[in-house]
């Protein structure tokens, strides 16, 4: 069986029980407030403003023999650079504070997350990277869509304060089918096992940031 299969069924339970999340089915219905939508977008700033960085690190560490690796990730960094910028727009379409968010801290799950990635990526193995990369495009590409297009009729938004969502949604699908090619060539099985973990706890930290977002009346994320 190909890697990528092979990923995507060893992180199937910690995938379902990120997409269980209470926040997930409301958004769906459009039954979420403005602070709330604001406060996943802050909580996304702080991730997203670390995905570059993350992957240059990851590249600076990869050996001389995986340089068909680097390649990738050097195609990734050019894709994803300045789309936190994008949340912080989002941010002020909605009506919120962009300055207070680039200025503020993580909440908890999230701040969590990124001490693990770079641990993992600088301690453990630089392709731990691509276990974040499938939890946060695999499944954007699966929900985003839908859920900006529910919360923009439900919270009377203009298009331009879901660019994150829909830029991240049924659009990136071509990156999905980039991503899964790369995997189908990591034949390491101890690679394969670092990205597999990484995902796995990816997955329940994205879940407990979305979890926070429900339990918290004002939106903001703990």
């Amino acid at each position: 069986m190909a890697f990528y299969q092979q990923l995507q069924d060893q992180t199937e339970q910690a995938r379902n029980a990120m997409l269980s999340s209470v926040v997930i089915e409301q958004s769906t219905r459009g039954n979420v407030t403005r602070d709330m939508y604001i406060a996943f977008l802050s909580q996304a700033f702080y991730h997203v403003s670390h995905t570059v960085p993350l992957l240059m690190s990851a590249g600076s560490r990869l050996p001389a023999g995986k340089e068909w690796l680097r390649a990738a990730l050097a195609e990734y960094i050019e894709e994803e650079y300045g789309h936190h910028e994008w949340i912080l727009n989002d941010i002020r379409a909605c009506g919120g504070d962009a300055d207070a968010v680039r200025n503020g801290a993580p909440g908890r799950a999230i701040e969590l997350m990124l001490a693990y990635l770079y641990y993992r990526v600088e301690r453990v193995n630089p392709l731990c990277i691509f276990g974040m990369v499938h939890v946060l495009e695999g499944t954007s590409v699966n929900i985003a869509t839908p859920i900006a297009e529910s919360l923009q009729h439900a919270l009377k938004l203009p298009e331009e304060a879901t660019t994150y969502l829909r830029s991240h949604g049924a659009l990136d699908l071509e990156h999905l089918k980039f991503f899964a090619s790369l995997m189908d060539k990591v034949t390491d099985t101890h690679d394969q096992q670092d990205i597999v973990h990484t995902a796995n706890v990816v997955y329940a930290l994205y879940g407990d940031m979305l979890r926070a977002l429900a339990e918290v009346p004002d939106g903001t994320a703990q």
